[in-house]
């Protein structure tokens, strides 16, 4: 015999399952990213270990991690990922302006900004659904969560085609109600140093926005801490107390600009993935997206 193991052909839906392992580090969470059953997962990666001749993943009881060998094929799995892609994208291009696509953004930009103009590139595009994805974590673009992107920070790897369209500007906030009960600060007293504010929860402390105002209660308790900006737009609208919002989501809702520079204004970013940029479903969104976001750049930056 000769000892030489038995190429086995790679199937592209096993190295599917890898990606979506790895990432989500669970079968039931993978299974339900690919719209598969458990079982089926399970076999796809009994499959590809079979082909490799390695094993990819440490089975354990909080899930599933990836082995040395495992982790060093990944990137391997994410080329043949992107090759897929690219290869969809190619076929796209000879195909109508049909079919779904993903945007991913914050809840503030989807409801105050994109949903309203929405009607408008429906019309131009009726055989184009857009699944909006709107969350105030960072969505990946490059590990296909989405599309496109239209985020508040710069991706930290990936091939993707970054496009700066603005800046989205912040203030300090309150309601006219919580004004004339407050009064004027007392001689003496450091600026908003007796005023009650309505804060992020601790999960969201890395938001530019929570860091602020962390550093001005200097260890007081808010008045109401939220995970989400719409609701901390309806709590200083109900006067709970003064919030660090977006200066356009703030107007709308009838509050009273405080402080209208506090050093936290982000960049507004199109992000898309660099193989994909040629689609011509996803090209017409982005189109329609940076008009959208340059024709209202003044109302985003709020001075």
């Amino acid at each position: 015999m000769s000892g030489k193991r038995t190429v086995r052909p790679i199937v592209w839906d096993d190295v599917r399952a890898l990606l979506a392992v790895s990432r989500h580090g669970t079968l039931s969470a993978a299974a339900l990213k690919l719209g598969v059953g458990i079982a089926t997962l399970s076999r796809r990666i009994d499959r590809l270990e079979a082909a490799l001749g390695v094993p990819l993943f440490l089975r354990q009881q909080t899930g599933y991690q990836l082995t040395e060998d495992g982790a060093d094929l990944l990137e391997n799995a994410e080329a043949m990922e992107a090759a897929a892609f690219a290869l969809e994208s190619g076929a796209d291009l000879q195909a109508q302006l049909t079919g779904r696509v993903r945007l991913a953004t914050a809840e503030n930009l989807a409801t105050a900004l994109i949903l309203p103009s929405l009607p408008a590139f429906h019309a131009a595009h009726p055989n184009i659904t857009v699944e909006l994805v709107t969350d105030i974590t960072t969505v990946n673009v490059h590990r296909r969560d989405a599309d496109l992107a239209i985020r508040m920070v710069k991706p930290e790897r990936g091939n993707v085609t970054l496009k700066r369209l603005g800046t989205l500007g912040y203030g300090l906030y309150a309601s006219p109600a919580y004004l004339e009960r407050r009064g004027e600060a007392r001689p003496g007293v450091a600026a908003w140093e007796e005023d009650a504010f309505v804060a992020w929860s601790e999960v969201y402390a890395h938001l530019p926005a929570a860091q602020w105002v962390e550093r001005i209660l200097r260890g007081r308790r808010p008045a109401i801490t939220t995970t989400s900006l719409s609701t901390q737009v309806a709590a200083t609208a109900a006067g709970l107390g003064l919030a660090v919002l977006p200066h356009f989501l703030a107007r709308d809702a009838g509050l009273v600009c405080v402080q209208d520079d506090i050093g936290v204004d982000q960049p507004i970013f199109l992000v898309l993935q660099s193989d994909l940029s040629q689609s011509r479903r996803i090209r017409a969104l982005a189109d329609f997206l940076v008009d959208l976001v340059t024709s209202n750049r003044e109302r985003l930056r709020g001075y």
